[in-house]
């Protein structure tokens, strides 16, 4: 899979994904051997973003004439250890054309599950459908439900797969009773969607999710309960998603997240 990425070809990064998910990596060890309380992996800093390098398999370790200590991880594990952190991982660094970087958003999509986030990058907007009905009730269910602050709206285009309305739930607390009260009042709400009209919704509290962080910074609730439910128009721009220019290596460029 590592030979068929680059630059424009997301669906074959999204099965370079699929298949590190499903697979293992030798993570290089800077100091430390593995399991030890002093290890800790080796650290490249590529457009400003930090990087963990690793290689694919124990021919490639051979050929990358790497020294140090390894550790064999799983593909899942090490996606889960580094993205809390925003770290990205890179894929063979010493191979022709300096590998692979897999920024730490895509890490997070496999520790969570490939086939429940979207595929970025992203290109997020203030959604320009007409949903008057849905808005309403969806507001109505919301001044109902006592858990609920607030809520904003974005249009989702993922790099793969259709685009989609989310809906980001400002709750007071993250309580599962708290929660469970969002989910049903989006229940209750999501008929007087438009048929064929996909609909997902977003915890504002979630610091690593991209469309949240869009959310937070450019768009302004469209109900807001300290506010009496006054509805505002959010400016229609991208967010942390510029496309690809110079500084990477191969692969989709560390940049674009």
């Amino acid at each position: 899979m590592l030979q068929q990425v680059a630059p424009g070809r997301y669906d074959a990064y999204e099965s370079l994904l699929y298949a590190l998910a499903e697979g293992q990596v030798w993570m290089l060890l800077w100091q430390g051997a593995p399991g030890s309380p002093d290890a800790q992996y080796g650290n490249m800093d590529v457009g400003g973003l930090g990087y963990a390098p690793c290689v694919t398999s124990a021919q490639e370790l051979a050929a990358s004439g790497w020294s140090r200590a390894h550790e064999v991880v799983s593909g899942r594990q090490i996606a889960a250890s580094l993205f809390p952190d925003r770290y990205g991982l890179w894929l063979n660094p010493h191979a022709p054309g300096g590998g692979v970087g897999i920024p730490w958003l895509d890490l997070r999509r496999i520790a969570c599950g490939l086939d429940r986030l979207p595929a970025g990058p992203l290109r997020l907007s203030e959604p320009s459908l007409e949903l008057p009905q849905f808005y309403a009730l969806l507001g109505q269910n919301a001044h109902r439900t006592p858990a609920v602050r607030s809520l904003r709206r974005a249009w989702v285009q993922p790099a793969l797969g259709a685009p989609y309305l989310a809906i980001g739930l400002d709750l007071y607390d993250g309580g599962a009773a708290a929660v469970e009260s969002a989910r049903v009042m989006m229940r209750q709400s999501v008929g007087a969607v438009p048929e064929g009209l996909p609909v997902s919704s977003v915890a504002m509290s979630d610091e690593y999710d991209p469309v949240a962080m869009w959310m937070r910074a450019s768009a302004r609730p469209f109900f807001d309960r300290d506010a009496f439910g006054s509805a505002q128009p959010a400016p229609a721009h991208g967010y942390g998603y510029p496309p690809p220019h110079g500084g990477q290596r191969s692969g989709p460029a560390p940049s674009a997240w």
